[in-house]
């Protein structure tokens, strides 16, 4: 298995649970949605499967591997929602070098995997620009090259397509189907869900409320209704 949760539980400090005993398996190889309202515990779930936060009760593994809060898993690789709270050099080519370098990789192997993120993302042009003067579509596939450089073979994305505009958006689709890499997927953009992935997670109210193929999951009215959510209208032709 890629990741599995085992009666994860977490909450933040006097706060109700966000996520109970929650049981998951992801397989080496999946495309996975993860979809539900805001505060349901999508972006907690993947700082948790990165390390960055510790559940109050359970356990995560990837790979076998049981994840340890605080330690660096170069296994899995997490991009933000907004690309700005993950770049800050005053280079594209020095964001994507970051990683590499805290890998303590020698000099020679870090050039071959900038040239291979930029390749892979088709971001070339940019590599002596400076981030923050890029566009939102430009910044994310920065954001994404940065990750890449470090070669995790479990990749989340934290709503990839928030803020792009369509031909960004059509980019990053084709990107995304275009990945060799384990996918999970957050997002409100549903329709990108359906293109995207072979399956889809609904989570809310601390729980997977349901599991399944996209277009099974989403176009069920009524619990996507009662889970804060909509019937993507790709899936709406017909009613």
């Amino acid at each position: 298995m890629a990741l599995t949760f085992s009666q994860l539980t977490f909450a933040y400090p006097k706060q109700r649970e966000i996520l109970r005993n929650l049981n998951l398996e992801i397989r080496t190889g999946e495309r996975v949605g993860l979809i539900g309202p805001n505060g349901s515990g999508k972006t907690t779930l993947f700082l948790l499967a990165s390390g960055v936060l510790a559940p109050i009760s359970g356990n995560i593994s990837i790979f076998g591997e049981p994840i340890e809060a605080g330690k660096f898993y170069p296994e899995i690789g997490l991009v933000f929602q907004n690309p700005n709270d993950q770049l800050f050099t005053t280079s594209v080519r020095d964001d994507i070098a970051f990683g590499p370098q805290n890998m303590n990789l020698p000099p020679q192997e870090v050039e071959t995997r900038i040239q291979e993120a930029l390749l892979a993302t088709g971001i070339q042009p940019l590599h002596d620009r400076v981030p923050q003067n890029l566009s939102g579509g430009e910044k994310s596939m920065v954001a994404i090259a940065s990750v890449l450089a470090m070669r995790p073979r479990l990749l989340l994305y934290d709503e990839p397509s928030a803020s792009l505009d369509l031909r960004a958006r059509r980019r990053l689709i084709n990107f995304l189907k275009a990945s060799q890499e384990t996918l999970v997927i957050s997002s409100h953009d549903l329709e990108l869900i359906i293109e995207v992935c072979d399956r889809v997670l609904l989570l809310s109210q601390g729980r997977i409320m349901a599991d399944g193929a996209p277009q099974e999951v989403m176009k069920n009215r009524t619990l996507m209704e009662e889970n804060g959510l909509e019937v993507p209208h790709s899936l709406t032709h017909g009613d």
